[in-house]
């Protein structure tokens, strides 16, 4: 999703020539799909993760450029602001271990990029908000200096026709008005992508999106956005308003860039990269040379090179994919989950979302009509406000009536089931085992990343004022982290 363009002024005749170009790669994948054989083989994982660099104290350091051009390592890539930077992993099959592969790739990579880093009295964290971020630490300053970042921020900005407004409440409240998008930068991630067969991308999707709410209660750490307590996944809220580009009209129907999803899925992958290009303005119409369809009559696999870039700039939580690589197949990205608090917590979120969604994807359609949409996207939203302490709306088949459960009793009526759902897939049960204890022990102990946070603070607290608690409570966690320690075990 990061393709890079080489200019940032366009005139109305390239976005003419895109929405062209966009109209062509969709009827070149809408054959492809067709194409017998396509997107068929072995499944497998992969990761990206998005990182902090911090200095001695804490604070974002400057420093992505430099420790790219250090490293030279062309599986890291930059991010929005310039203390972010994201590791892309190695893609693997399942049946070999994948996540053992990725924990350990994982460690590697934070090594080699911790001792570069320390030239500049620097390190990285994994962290979906850092706690001591300031608003001082936003801005066009601090903007990476890629003509992506910049056409994006313009193009946004434009649209929107104003500030955007950031209005968050939890324990605490905050209201801000942004000139600009980089407070998008300040939330990380870790994405998984998921390989999946054409023929059951529609089940698998609309599973994925319905066990989406238990991970993210279970995998919150992002509670705190400029020393205010206010969701424990303030990254859900956050990113949707920093970059929530819609006139300021409540009856613009549009919907959001960042969203959730405007419906169940009926008719496939090709369903939603069709309602990306009809639904959504392109903001970057950099086009490429290839006649997609010309390539697709020919027997060959397209770049779809519009298409792609397109889809990068529309943000779902759970986003299909298009990979040209190896005769083309179709991945999920879950989007949803923070970085951190450890690389095993990360993996083991990620193995939950597979096994919870293998599990409900052989009784997704009869499940489909006893929880609408909308259901599902207010349970999203709930877990990110209230994490395991969130009620949600649970389908059922007996029931007659909604029904609210709580995170807790939902997972624990599931959980047993997802060993053999991971093993149906091909995973192997001595790389799934260990992540799925680490799950059942944050379960026991409630101590999420978020949880652990704001305890942690209320603590120090006592005997420090609110930014040296801030910054002691980042040691910590750093400390904890860099160890890969579950944070179910975190004191």
């Amino acid at each position: 999703m990061g393709l890079e363009i080489d200019h940032t002024n366009f005139s109305p005749e390239d976005f003419s020539k895109f929405r062209d170009r966009l109209q062509c790669n969709l009827r070149a994948l809408k054959t492809l799909l067709s194409r017998p054989g396509f997107g068929e083989g072995d499944l497998s994982f992969g990761a990206e993760l998005e990182l902090y660099i911090i200095d001695n104290e804490g604070r974002p350091l400057h420093k992505n450029l430099e420790i790219l051009e250090k490293l030279n390592d062309p599986q890291l890539t930059l991010e929005l602001n310039r203390y972010n930077l994201e590791y892309n992993f190695s893609p693997s099959l399942i049946k070999d271990s994948c996540f053992s592969h990725t924990q350990t790739e994982a460690l590697a990579a934070i090594e080699r990029i911790n001792k570069c880093a320390a030239q500049w009295q620097g390190s990285v964290v994994p962290i979906g908000i850092l706690p001591t971020l300031q608003q001082s630490d936003t801005g066009y300053h601090a903007m990476t200096p890629l003509d992506r970042f910049k056409a994006l921020t313009n193009e946004l900005t434009e649209i929107r026709g104003g500030p955007f407004t950031i209005a968050i409440e939890g324990e605490d409240t905050i209201q801000l008005a942004m000139d600009d998008v980089t407070l998008e930068g300040a939330n990380t991630s870790f994405q998984v992508h998921l390989r999946v067969p054409p023929q059951e991308f529609g089940d698998f999707y609309n599973a994925v999106q319905l066990v989406t709410p238990l991970v993210v209660a279970m995998a919150s750490n992002s509670p705190t956005l400029f020393g205010h307590r206010l969701w424990r996944e303030t990254r859900i809220p956050l990113f949707k308003q920093s970059i929530d580009c819609r006139p300021r009209d409540s009856l613009n129907p549009i919907p959001a860039r960042v969203n959730f999803g405007n419906n169940w899925v009926t008719r496939g992958a090709f369903e939603l990269f069709a309602e990306a290009a009809l639904l959504y303005r392109p903001i970057l119409p950099d086009c490429s040379e290839e006649d997609s369809e010309a390539v697709v009559a020919a027997g060959g696999t397209p770049q779809l090179h519009e298409l792609r870039l397109h889809q990068g700039s529309i943000w779902l939580w759970n986003r299909p994919v298009y990979d040209p690589a190896g005769g083309g197949h179709l991945r999920i990205e879950l989007r949803a989950f923070p970085a951190g608090p450890s690389i095993v917590d990360m993996l083991a979120n990620a193995a939950l979302a597979i096994g919870l969604a293998k599990l409900m994807q052989s009784r997704i359609r009869d499940l489909l009509p006893a929880i609408p949409f909308t259901y599902c996207v207010a349970n999203f939203y709930r877990a990110a406000q209230k994490g395991l302490d969130a009620e949600l709306f649970w389908p059922s088949l007996e029931q007659s009536q909604p029904e609210y459960y709580s995170v807790a009793s939902i997972l624990e009526k599931l959980l047993p089931d997802i060993p053999e759902q991971l093993h149906s897939m091909g995973f192997v049960e001595a790389d799934y085992r260990p992540l799925l204890d680490v799950v059942n022990e944050r379960l026991k102990t409630r101590q999420t990343g978020a949880e652990w946070q704001l305890n942690k603070l209320a603590e120090l607290r006592k005997d420090l004022h609110k930014r040296d608690a801030l910054v002691e409570m980042l040691k910590q966690y750093q400390r904890n982290s860099a160890a890969n320690i579950p944070v179910s075990q975190w004191r």
